[in-house]
């Protein structure tokens, strides 16, 4: 049985997220969205909140709704290997994420072994989502902007809420 693992921040999940989980599924036996806390960044939503909002969007879609949603305590190849993950999947929109994703998965395959190492698989985004990243999605909710068409149900509202409007 092949398993991977999607990480990310998921402050909040985007439809970009549900398009490389979605595609991910198809590819692997099981898929398991871990949700990290990244150090660099300040989140707007606490992460039992980004499980539950996961887990709402991947169960409603026929096709996700077997993909484990689980917070990443640590260091994600710990993580992957706790769940028994042979890879991760990243998805890019463009050149500047591949420059940001390759580092972290050298980094990753370093720290299991060069022959064993977790493999990192990088998935091209649908380019109807190429804008949608999760920090501009806050930026234009923070402004009162739309938002509902950039990430599943329910997440606007959640948005919206941590930020009191």
């Amino acid at each position: 049985m092949s398993i991977a693992v999607c990480p990310g921040s998921f402050d909040p999940i985007t439809l970009g997220h549900l398009d490389i989980v979605r595609r991910t599924r198809r590819m692997f036996d099981v898929v398991v969205v871990g949700v990290a806390r990244n150090a660099s960044k300040n989140a707007l939503l606490g992460p039992e909140e980004r499980v539950d909002l996961a887990r709402a969007a991947l169960s409603a879609d026929p096709e996700t709704a077997d993909v484990r949603v689980e917070v990443v305590p640590g260091l994600l190849v710990d993580f992957c290997e706790e769940v028994g993950a042979v890879a991760v999947v990243k998805g890019l929109r463009g050149g500047a994420d591949f420059d940001a994703e390759l580092p972290m998965a050298l980094m990753n395959r370093h720290l299991t072994g060069s022959s064993t190492g977790i493999e990192t698989i990088f998935v091209p985004g649908e380019q109807r989502y190429a804008h949608v990243a999760s920090s501009l999605v806050k930026d234009v909710a923070r402004y009162g902007g739309p938002i509902d068409d950039l990430v599943p149900p329910g997440v606007a509202d959640a948005v919206r809420a941590a930020l009191g409007r």
